[in-house]
């Protein structure tokens, strides 16, 4: 027992013992500091970095480009739309052009007849009915809110 008493004292063994148990420190330590480590390397924050800087720098652009691309669209809309319209009075101009249809236009808008012909209007039996009070004064004639102004001038001064 001696020897191995000796042997445990003895300057080799105690380095020894010291190597291993600085090397399980350095062997903790290395795997507690992997295992902290995080994922984000430098690599990855700069990939990140410059993603993020073109995401801003290419937002205002494509955002004018979406709205200038609608404003192209409502402009298309309207020149189709003038386009129609155009097409339309071309057709009304060319109408007014044949004789037949001006005299049909003039009798129905101006009420004209022709020789020898009798001229009469319908009246609206609802419109009858109504009494010239019960009118609003949009819809009288002008010349009856006129008399009606002058009707209530002439009572104020009895």
């Amino acid at each position: 027992m001696a020897v191995k008493d000796r042997d445990r004292f003895s300057t080799a063994t105690r380095i020894r013992l010291l190597g291993e148990q600085t090397a399980a420190r350095v062997y903790r330590s290395q795997t507690k500091r992997q295992a902290r480590r995080s994922r984000l390397t430098g690599r990855a924050a700069l990939l990140a970095l410059v993603v993020c800087s073109l995401v801003v720098a290419l937002a205002y652009p494509m955002r004018q480009y979406v709205s200038q691309r609608a404003e192209i669209a409502d402009m298309q809309r309207e020149r189709e739309e003038a386009a129609r319209r155009v097409e339309q009075l071309r057709d009304l101009k060319a109408r007014w052009q044949d004789d037949a249809y001006a005299e049909q236009q003039i009798r129905q808008r101006l009420h004209y007849v022709m020789p020898g012909e009798t001229g009469f209007i319908v009246v609206d039996p609802d419109a009858a009915k109504k009494s010239r009070t019960d009118q609003s004064e949009a819809d009288r004639p002008w010349y009856a809110n006129i008399w009606d102004g002058v009707d209530k001038a002439d009572a104020a001064d009895q």
